[in-house]
């Protein structure tokens, strides 16, 4: 994509959505047909996070479902509804991860024939996935916004029918499933909470909570660096945004769907934002509390409960919206999560350029009991005297109250803290 260009609208190229009202009976139809083929996932409840919040709170793990994420459920319902010229034409898709999963999956159990267009330099293991589950991959554009231009060409040229990840009712029927398996199971739940995106789970999950339980306060989480919701609710239509920077690729999406739009702006209750410290100190909880493997976009609901834990009437139920996380991201996301909770600190610091200096200074860092995991030592770099050396650390702390002793005992040692 141009440098210039913003977020590409992904209905621009399709027809007018139906915006008409999906009916709980809708979402009961797509759970009959969803059976044997979505699992009802585990509902796990976590001690932690009840102490954390003040009430029960337990995790709805769509992480654990096939493909990894939820969205099979929709994917399934919108082709399994296609008429036989359409599944003899196939079905194409965009995505980076878990819709291509959900699609390339659904397609197969269905025998349809699936074409799904993934950005050059999507994750490895997302693409050997998606050809396992029986897709045709093809590799086009840097972005997904690229990408799906690709797949909506194809689409026009060939018949294909496009699977919209989001703005569809039979994507959003399907993926309301997910609250009623919620019910179900939870049957006393006074709040949900859950990723928001393109909107399509949200959506589907407070047309079936809101027709069965209207008491059920239902909360949707966008990271703030993705947060369409706010100002689309705002101004009363979905618009678009200019720029976006998350960690949370499943729900960095610049634009809302028209179809899940409308139902958020009718039935979920409240949109809140996270930051990225909440997205990976989230999942490092979940990895650690929970021993749950989650992606940054399926942590979201987490990081809602960690942001703002005392203004969540309970018994919660925090969906984790999927697990599909590349091995390097995951390093890097527990990386920066171990550092928001301030068990993993990074600084430099000058010292005098002679032999023994280094080992004084590890000599300090022992009595202070911290790890060192990393040294890089520096004597060239010119901003530095002839007798001066610059040296980065790379620390494993125990939490703010260890980096803050850690800081001081350097700097009554003498040493000076490059910021």
């Amino acid at each position: 994509m141009a440098e210039n260009d913003g977020p590409v609208d992904p209905t621009s190229a399709a027809p007018p959505p139906d915006l008409t009202e999906i009916t709980i009976d809708e979402v009961r139809a797509a759970h009959k047909l969803l059976s044997g083929v979505a699992r009802m996932t585990a509902m796990e409840g976590s001690r932690h996070l009840s102490q954390l919040v003040g009430t029960p709170v337990h995790l709805k793990c769509e992480n654990l479902q096939r493909t990894g994420s939820f969205k099979v459920r929709g994917a399934y319902v919108r082709i399994a509804g296609l008429g036989p010229e359409q599944r003899a034409a196939g079905v194409v898709a965009a995505s980076a991860g878990n819709h291509a999963q959900g699609v390339a999956l659904a397609a197969s159990l269905l025998g349809v024939r699936s074409t799904v267009f993934m950005p050059s330099g999507a994750p490895l293991p997302k693409v050997a996935a998606t050809r396992e589950y029986g897709a045709e991959v093809r590799l086009h554009g840097q972005v997904v916004d690229e990408t799906l231009r690709a797949a909506q060409e194809y689409a026009r040229e060939t018949g294909a029918v496009f699977i919209h990840p989001f703005d569809h009712r039979d994507v959003v029927a399907g993926q309301g499933t997910v609250g009623l398996e919620i019910l179900e199971q939870c049957p006393e739940v006074r709040t949900i909470v859950v990723g928001i995106g393109g909107g399509g789970l949200a959506a589907g999950i407070a047309v079936a909570v809101k027709a069965l339980r209207p008491d059920v306060r239902v909360v949707g989480v966008q990271a703030e660096g993705a947060a369409a919701y706010p100002p689309s609710l705002a101004a009363g239509r979905p618009v678009v945004l200019e720029s976006m920077a998350t960690m949370a690729d499943g729900i960095k999406v610049g634009r809302p769907g028209e179809v899940p739009f409308k139902i958020i702006g009718d039935l979920v209750d409240e949109v809140r934002t996270v930051s990225e410290d909440e997205l990976s100190s989230a999942l490092l909880l979940c990895l650690e509390r929970a021993k749950l493997v989650v992606e940054p976009a399926g942590a979201s609901s987490v990081a809602a409960l960690l942001s703002q834990p005392g203004t969540f009437e309970g018994p919660v139920v925090a969906v984790l919206s999927g697990g599909n996380v590349d091995p390097l991201l995951m390093q890097r996301v527990l990386r920066h999560g171990m550092a928001a909770a301030g068990r993993y600190l990074s600084l430099r610091l000058r010292l005098t350029d002679r032999p023994g200096a280094l080992a004084t200074l590890l000599g300090v860092l022992s009595v202070v009991d911290a790890n060192v995991l990393d040294v890089s030592h520096v004597r060239t770099d010119p901003r530095l005297g002839l007798t001066e050396a610059e040296v980065e650390l790379h620390l494993e702390t125990k939490g703010p109250e260890h980096c803050a002793e850690l800081e001081a005992a350097l700097r009554e040692a003498g040493y000076t803290i490059i910021t």
